[in-house]
């Protein structure tokens, strides 16, 4: 293979660090179906890393709609939505999620990171202010960066931090209050009720990502906002179709007049094509199978109660998790990347996650269960990470 030169030699400063703080990592290689067990580096083991919550990527009713899709649309939607690359399929998702989400109107992206960085990127001008939760996901970080606004961030959770801030930006234009519904590496919850109750008194609007928590929390699965019974009270609700719902894609839920303000102005939505038909028409499969089946996030549910119950008895800090996202925090980068590797030995995959996703000192393994697995496989693993946890000094 050609080498580029010395241009990129900068780069082995870098990675030598990374190797030194036990943070480099290779990529590991699926080579099976995203289920309960699968297939990594050539082993079959259970999966407790994926965001499948409900084992919907292998639903056997989204990939007939993704097959039928594809057969008459193609594999492509050939351009951007707003030349020739709106098809009926996208504006039949969008509706399905305007009603699931109980909103005027949505509108899909290609990523739930490109409709973080694209509402709040184009949304508000130098004359406003966006206030953060200080454990918001990376999009929304990217997002205010890429905004005129002024940033403020207020201590995770802390509603006098939130109020602080209020208070102290009232001659703004627009102030919005972004958070996290789930937060993805902690797996506890907003309370949204207060932070609905301080956005009215103050005059300011609410957006929420709720990728963690659509699919997951609300009647059917229809996220955070639903489940503290905030519908029609929260301005802006941000979603992917890449973790519960089982394929790949995000949205943006709202009035009607923020979807026709986004078309125009989001730069990721005006500049990338269009989500391929199989994918929409997978995503569409993947809402009637909540309506349908809610059973399904009933099992998730009984199973995040099980497996969260058993590592707690067996002595493991599991945070502040409230939700399926089950952190085991063990401090150190390498100990986690250690507790992951013994952890894959004994067939069970569980990434360790260190710094910058998470703070210095709090590295862990993030842990997933879904709505397909066992009991036994649920056991099975538990088993596993109390063996290497007691081989490694963490419990």
């Amino acid at each position: 293979m050609a080498q580029t030169g010395t241009g990129m030699s900068f780069l082995n400063t870098d990675i030598e660090h990374l190797k030194e703080q036990g943070l480099h990592r290779s990529l590991r290689v699926i080579g099976s179906p995203n289920k309960a067990v699968f297939t990594v580096d050539g082993k079959d083991v259970i999966n407790l890393s994926s965001n499948n919550y409900l084992g919907l990527t292998t639903h056997p009713k989204l990939i007939a709609a993704s097959v039928k899709a594809t057969e008459w649309y193609g594999v492509g939607s050939g351009a951007v939505r707003t030349i020739a690359g709106t098809m009926n399929l996208h504006e039949e998702l969008e509706r399905r999620l305007a009603d699931f989400k109980h909103t005027q109107a949505s509108l899909t992206f290609q990523s739930g990171f490109t409709a973080n960085t694209g509402v709040l990127q184009s949304l508000l001008k130098d004359e406003d202010v966006i206030i953060s939760d200080q454990l918001n996901h990376a999009s929304i970080i990217d997002g205010i960066r890429l905004s005129r606004a002024q940033r403020k961030v207020f201590p995770h959770k802390d509603m006098d931090g939130l109020e602080s801030v209020l208070q102290e930006t009232q001659s703004a234009r627009v102030r919005l209050i972004v958070t996290d519904g789930v937060f993805s590496m902690d797996g506890d919850i907003a309370p949204m009720p207060e932070i609905v109750d301080l956005a009215e008194r103050y005059g300011a609007i609410v957006m929420i990502d709720d990728a963690h928590g659509s699919g997951v929390l609300g009647k059917n699965g229809r996220g955070t906002v639903n489940h503290f019974g905030l519908d029609g009270r929260v301005q802006i609700q941000i979603g992917t179709l890449s973790k519960a719902i089982g394929s790949v894609g995000g949205y943006v839920a709202g009035d009607e007049i923020l979807r026709d303000y986004l078309i125009h102005m989001a730069r990721p939505f005006l500049f990338s094509t269009s989500q391929p038909p199989g994918v929409v028409a997978s995503c569409i499969a993947a809402i009637d199978v909540l309506e349908q089946e809610p059973e399904i996030v009933e099992r998730l549910w009984e199973n995040t109660r099980f497996f969260k119950q058993k590592l707690t008895d067996l002595g493991f800090n599991t945070g502040r998790s409230e939700t399926p996202i089950t952190p085991v925090i063990v401090g150190e980068a390498h100990q986690a990347m250690t507790l992951s590797d013994k952890l894959f030995e004994r067939g069970v995959f569980a990434q360790g996650i260190g710094f910058p996703t998470v703070p210095q000192g709090q590295a862990r393994l993030r842990t997933i269960v879904s709505a397909a697995h066992t009991k036994e496989q649920l056991q099975q693993a538990l088993d596993a990470i109390a063996e290497a946890g007691r081989e490694l000094g963490i419990i």
